[in-house]
Order: structure tokens, then sequence, then C-alpha cells
């Protein structure tokens, strides 16, 4: 029988900031006990990742959910908040955010633990499908949200309510077990979006974080931060042989000897524990710079 292989000490590091942060970040054990959601003075506040603000644990807002619900509000300050929020954190951070503190990429890592008969490096089109994210992000979260909007001027949250599944694993579901009244509401709306859900819990199992491949809004602008964040990798070129070791040990593929600040990269650090040659670093030496300190 072969031996299993141990989880190196990043990975297990990762796992637990990973559940303690979804823990920290859905921590309102009254909310779930109530079937009501947390509407304290900290819920104005965004968590980095992508987490519901209708999950009855939930202590803060979701960047997206922020940002779509405040491009039409006429209390301009909100909407530079949001941005301004996602601009930090992209800046000093980059995707690390998604590999470290999102609970739903939390929960997709999990799902991909699940054995199967054959698991999927990448889907067919999947260049092109890598984009998609960005199209969403343009059309649900930022051009829709600000040309359709109501009588008194406040567009949808489209994004949310169309097409999260993150919102309807924390908060619909959630809240309509936890309500009678909820569940006389159910309509084809609920069933559309419990299918998206399920059917990112099953690509999920066959190929590694499926939504922040081809849908995750947020991942896609945390992405972009990648090759400015204060948080990025360098590859030592004289260390570095190009034997591919590193793209091997990345569930999302990507060839990081060649592109060590690719805007799919989550900061996961597999690359890094599987190079022997450890050409692998991060561009700022956190060492050095607290021995220069």
């Amino acid at each position: 029988m072969a031996e299993k292989k141990k989880m190196p000490l990043r990975q297990k590091i990762r796992l637990f900031v990973q559940v303690a942060f979804t823990a920290l970040s859905n921590g309102y054990i009254k909310g779930f006990a109530e079937g009501k959601i947390y509407k304290g003075p900290i819920k104005y506040a965004c968590v980095p990742g992508l987490n519901c603000y209708s999950c009855p644990g939930a202590l803060g807002g979701c960047p997206i959910g922020s940002l779509q619900a405040t491009l039409t509000s006429r209390q301009f300050s909100f909407s530079l908040y949001a941005l301004g929020f996602i601009t930090v954190f992209g800046t000093l951070f980059g995707r690390l955010i998604c590999g470290f503190l999102c609970p739903f990429g939390l929960l997709q890592d999990l799902l991909f633990k699940i054995p199967f008969v054959k698991k999927l490096r990448s889907l067919p089109g999947e260049r092109f499908l890598r984009f998609i994210r960005y199209v969403i992000l343009a059309v649900f979260v930022i051009i829709l949200p600000m040309c359709i909007a109501d009588m008194v001027g406040v567009g949808d949250p489209w994004f949310c309510k169309y097409i999260c599944p993150v919102g309807t694993l924390e908060g619909g579901i959630p809240l309509v077990l936890l309500n009678k009244a909820m569940r006389s509401a159910i309509g084809f709306l609920y069933t559309w979006k419990v299918t998206i859900l399920i059917v990112t819990i099953v690509f999920s199992i066959l190929i590694y974080r499926p939504f922040c491949r081809y849908i995750c809004p947020l991942g896609a602008i945390y992405g972009l931060f990648n090759k400015i964040s204060f948080h990025r990798y360098r590859i030592d070129e004289e260390k570095c042989t190009k034997c591919g070791v590193c793209q091997k040990a990345c569930k999302l593929d990507i060839p990081v000897y060649e592109k060590p600040d690719s805007i799919d990269c989550i900061r996961c650090g597999a690359c890094k524990d599987a190079c022997a040659k450890g050409a692998i670093t991060d561009a700022i030496d956190i060492k050095k710079l607290a021995k220069r300190l």
C-alpha cells in the first residue's frame, strides 16, 4: 500500500488560516439560532473575500455586494469606500486573498479532496473560459447595476441575485431552512440559484476551484493586482531549471517558472513546496526585511 503523503507545513498553516477566517467572519451564532441576518455596526465593513451579506452568521459585508449596492447610490462616498477597500487589499495581497481568506475558496478546496475516478487539470477551451469572469465583472457587477435602476434610482445586485452560488449556500438555503415564512416564497429564482450551486459543487469535485477560475468577479479584480501587489512571487533564474515541477504541483496548472505573477495564481504556495531548488521566493523577503528593521 502506497504511503500517504504528508501535508507540507505551509499547507497546514494555510488550511488553519482558511478555517479560522471562515469561522471568524461568520461567527454570529445568534443569527443561525434565530434565522436572522446580523445588522449591527460592523456589518457596514467589508471582509476581504467573497462572503454573503445575507448569511445569518456574517459579521461583515461582501466587497462585490457592496460595490453593486453603491454604484447607483446617491451617496457617492460609499461607492468610493467599496472600490477603495478592494484596491487596498488588492495592492497589498493580490489573489492571496482568494487562497487564504475566502470561505467559498475553502469549500472548493475541501470538495476537490473528495476522491473521484479522474480529476481534471482543465476544461476544453480553458483559456477562453478563464476570461468569462471578466465579462461577468463588467456586465453583471458594473454595467447592469448602473444602467438598469428601479423607480427610486436603485439598481439590482445582478451578480448576487442571479449568479452567485455563495449567496445561495451561505444565505439563501440557511434562511429558507430557518424561516417558515420564507419557504412559501420559494420560486423559480431560488430553484435557478440552487441549480447553479449544485453544478458548482459537482464541478468542484472534478476540477480545482471552478468558481474561482471561471466565474468569480472578485478574484478577477484581485488577479489584476498580482503583478504589482506587495506580496508576489519571484523566480531566481540562477536556481530555476525550468523543469516544470512547479506547474505539475499547481492545481490551477500555471507555468509558475514563466508566469510567477499570473492573474490566476491564488498564492497557495504549492509550487514553492514542490521546488527542490528553492527557486520560487517572495519578491519581498520578510525575514531579510525584519533583520534590517
